[in-house]
């Protein structure tokens, strides 16, 4: 069977790409580092991370770049024999402007170093390339509008200015004249544009409504490529904005897939939301819907717009149960599942010891630029997550430890540090503030004694509580009970102002620019609650 989510935790934008018998699927990364998530699958149920391939200086650089910006919706395509990656690096989220430039990378192997990036443009985000029969080669994405009321193709929010689409080619780059194909359905906040063809028909999906609990992935089509495209006969092919009871929501933004039998697939994003807080810690997910041809138009299996959360699979693959993670940090690369924010120089960040990950301690949790923080998403609901830690810090500027982060205005931590010439623990928080990003004390410093210590955190829902331990020491609560819904989509701001996923994972910073370090020697993630 076919679980929603096939790939849980922070995994939105899914592009969709079939080679022979495989599967590969691409996520947005957004600020996190190396850049793309590309998982492979032979039988669209099992998923194994295969490449993250934005992972040098000359495919991405994201210092600087606010929280939520950096790599929206990559477009995996394979077309000449070649993988084609198109990928966007978005340099501003708040304010009338996006600065959202526009590239395109290829490369023979899926794993292999990716070619130097094309910058194609920068009228907008969430490009993609389609490979049209005849050889042809055509651009699309959505186009940004920043000036405001009136001057948009869509009532509902005029600076999302309808999909645009040009021929490009690899040598030329975009060439003839720009074609405005679709401005969205009364939804509206019309993206994330997928065109594919099939019996004389050229067919768009985009994603409409937003990030949040609106989402839907809307369908039209044409028989010419430059339109007109007329819409769905139920408008939206995929939304659960009508289904508040449905355990998959906020439904949206993927892309079309057929089998090698020509079963019909399409992937969506979708969150997870708690009982309650109707909050998503794990972010937006990727699942994965049947669907079927009737009269020239693709439908969701079944009727209806929900997708289920279990379906057969095309061959009756059996899923493989979710088993902990243990890592102790005595290999030479860091372990497939962790990644750190912004840089392409890690080396600044951390180096492999063969006994241990050593973070050193740059710049703080609230920096745009250098964060020695190395985490993993979360991917359950509830979770139980260990590590140990030795470091000495010489006072209060230095401190190092677990953490459970969303961005910088949403985490809990907590930190060795030094106080009057002592080591402690202290729990820090920041509770979803913006702006000012002010920071929340839980209780009093612990005392620890020097030398190695064991920190655990226990997620069960929206619950959340620091665990310590000295060497051979029974383990102990470390601050209160926090609130783990800070740390989702719906945190802080809500859910159109943020949307990746929770992290949890290790972190020091050095406030006094010197680059003390820590060493953390395990790293352990337990699905499920204790």
């Amino acid at each position: 069977m076919i679980q929603n989510p096939v790939l849980p935790g922070f995994n939105p934008d899914p592009s969709i790409c079939r080679v022979g018998g495989d599967y590969y699927i691409a996520t947005s990364t957004f600020e996190w580092y190396p850049g793309v998530q590309i998982h492979h699958s032979t039988d669209l149920v099992n998923w194994r991370l295969v490449a993250r391939p934005l992972n040098r200086v000359d495919l991405l650089d994201m210092r600087g770049n606010p929280d939520s910006c950096g790599v929206w919706a990559p477009c995996l395509s394979y077309a000449d024999g070649r993988f084609w990656l198109v990928y966007t690096d978005v340099k501003r989220l708040d304010g009338a402007f996006k600065d959202a430039h526009n590239y395109i990378t290829t490369c023979a192997t899926i794993d292999g170093d990716w070619s130097q990036r094309i910058h194609v443009n920068s009228s907008g985000f969430d490009p993609s390339l389609f490979h049209d029969e005849d050889g042809r080669k055509w651009f699309l994405n959505m186009r940004w509008n920043h000036r405001g009321k009136g001057t948009g193709l869509n009532p509902a929010h005029d600076a999302f200015d309808g999909i645009e689409l040009q021929e490009w080619h690899p040598d030329t780059g975009l060439s003839g004249p720009v074609h405005t194909i679709f401005a969205g359905s009364p939804l509206g906040l019309t993206e994330a544009p997928h065109l594919f063809r099939r019996g004389g028909w050229y067919y768009l999906t985009t994603a409409e409504g937003g990030t949040g609990y609106d989402h839907a992935v809307t369908m039209a089509r044409s028989r010419h490529i430059t339109g007109p495209y007329e819409l769905h006969p139920q408008q939206h092919l995929l939304t659960t904005s009508r289904a508040p009871d449905s355990p998959i929501q906020r439904v949206g933004h993927g892309q079309y897939v057929e089998t090698p039998a020509g079963e019909a697939f399409h992937t969506f994003l979708m969150g997870r939301p708690l009982p309650g807080p109707r909050a998503c810690p794990m972010g937006r997910e990727t699942g994965l819907a049947a669907c079927e041809w009737r009269d020239d138009w693709l439908w969701l299996k079944g009727g209806g717009t929900v997708p289920p959360a279990t379906l057969p699979g095309p061959t009756g693959a059996i899923r493989l149960p979710d088993a902990p993670v243990v890592r102790d940090f005595t290999g030479s690369a860091l372990p497939t599942e962790f990644q750190w924010l912004r840089t392409p120089q890690p080396e600044r960040l951390f180096t492999l010891t063969g006994s241990a990950l050593r973070l050193h301690g740059r710049e703080s949790l609230g920096s745009w630029f250098e964060q020695a923080l190395v985490a993993r998403r979360q991917e359950h609901a509830a979770y139980r997550a260990v590590t140990e830690i030795t470091a000495s810090p010489d006072g209060w500027q230095q401190a190092a430890g677990l953490i459970t982060y969303y961005n910088r205005h949403k985490f809990h931590a907590l930190l060795l540090t030094r106080e009057m010439g002592r080591p402690v623990l202290r729990v820090v928080s920041c509770l979803g503030d913006w702006p000012g990003e002010r920071l929340t004390y839980a209780g009093d410093a612990i005392a620890v004694p020097e030398g190695p210590l064991r920190l655990e955190v226990h997620v069960d829902g929206a619950a959340q509580q620091f665990f310590w331990a000295g060497a051979g020491q029974p383990i102990n609560p470390a601050g209160p009970p926090l609130d783990a819904s800070i740390i989702s989509d719906e945190g802080g701001r809500g859910e159109h102002a943020s949307f990746t996923g929770a992290f949890v994972g290790m972190v020091a910073h050095d406030l006094t620019g010197q680059g003390w370090s820590a060493d953390f020697t395990r790293f352990d993630y337990h699905p499920g609650a204790d």
